[in-house]
């Protein structure tokens, strides 16, 4: 698997807004000439491919424009897949080398509509101010203005090419209906994984993602275990919530899915990730070990523990093997 790139403490704990899986969108750009601007919101790292070309060059794993003949600067504009509070971007240049942008700024906007027409006569607000960018690299830069936003515009200076965005954050609004049954651990309503002991074949964070796995590599799966013990992450769910109901999905996996499940939960305030991962040994059980089966929807009301609100669960896979999404359905807590 590629190295991911060690994340800052503001984007550890936030979720990326710019997710096309959340609904995030491409809406316009002054040019898409190499690449188109889609691209830059690809969840999945950038790649270079020696030797590929199309119809206009080298094709290039993220959105970049044509060299500028004449004065000013490129832009593009992308909707974020939930309203949010903006803490801070990645501004990726992986593999742009001698045609990265030299320079970057970002405003933002709260609007109903995608229309570029619409978009153009709203007031927009600097949350990055012009920064310089190199080739070949992230940039972690945190916003400077913590508004309600849906919409991004950037801006390049004056051409070039940026492979992915992430735009790190907390959607707003996710619970705004009093009583109402959530899924408190959806990345859409500020779920997150804080943490996993093995994600060999695929990363936690998709334990949370909208709808139903589409094949093995969009789920959480660890390695073959060859010692005793089981495997383990951790969520921190959207908000503070009393649950009801719980699904594990083990869509896709039937030769490695987990021969059993436990869920422990607790509500913590305060300390950090690292602390979280061991006090996580000692809360008290949410859901007791249940079998599980091959590619199934598992839903469990009956035998959750009333422990009130709790706002982490660990989800415990015995010994091993691969889930496809995690389900905590539950009420905010009052």
């Amino acid at each position: 698997m590629t190295e991911q790139p060690i994340l800052p403490l503001w984007a550890k704990q936030s979720i990326n807004l710019a997710d096309p899986r959340l609904g995030a969108l491409a809406i316009a750009a002054s040019d898409e000439f190499f690449a188109p601007l889609s691209r830059m919101l690809n969840p999945e790292p950038a790649v270079f491919i020696p030797g590929k070309y199309d119809d206009n060059g080298k094709w290039m794993d993220g959105w970049e424009t044509r060299r500028k003949r004449t004065m000013g600067h490129d832009w593009s504009i992308i909707k974020l897949g939930r309203k949010g509070v903006i803490h801070g971007f990645d501004v990726d240049t992986s593999h742009f080398t001698g045609n990265y942008a030299p320079a970057v700024s970002i405003e933002a906007t709260s609007s109903a509509s995608d229309n570029p027409a619409d978009l153009a006569q709203v007031q927009w607000q600097e949350v990055l101010a012009s920064t310089s960018l190199s080739g070949n690299s992230h940039h972690f830069l945190p916003a400077t203005t913590h508004g309600e936003f849906t919409h991004l515009r950037i801006h390049i200076y004056p051409d070039g090419g940026i492979a992915r965005l992430r735009v790190y954050g907390q959607p707003v609004g996710a619970f705004d209906e009093p009583g109402k049954l959530y899924d408190l651990a959806a990345l859409e309503n500020g779920g997150r994984a804080v943490a996993f002991n093995d994600a060999h074949f695929g990363v936690a964070s998709n334990l949370l993602l909208p709808g139903r796995g589409i094949n093995m590599g969009d789920g959480w799966e660890t390695r073959r275990r060859r010692e005793p013990g089981n495997d383990w992450c951790i969520i921190q769910l959207g908000t503070s919530g009393i649950v009801e109901r719980i699904e594990v999905d083990t869509a896709h996996f039937k030769g490695n899915y987990p021969d059993r499940c436990m869920i422990q939960a607790a509500r913590m305030d305060g300390g950090t990730d690292q602390s979280i991962i061991t006090q996580s040994m000692f809360w008290p059980v949410l859901l007791d070990e249940r079998k599980l089966q091959m590619d199934h929807i598992h839903s469990f009301a009956d035998g959750i523990a009333a422990l009130g609100p709790v706002t982490h669960v660990r989800l415990n896979i015995i010994p091993d093997g691969g889930v496809s999404r995690l389900r905590i359905w539950g009420k905010v807590a009052p």
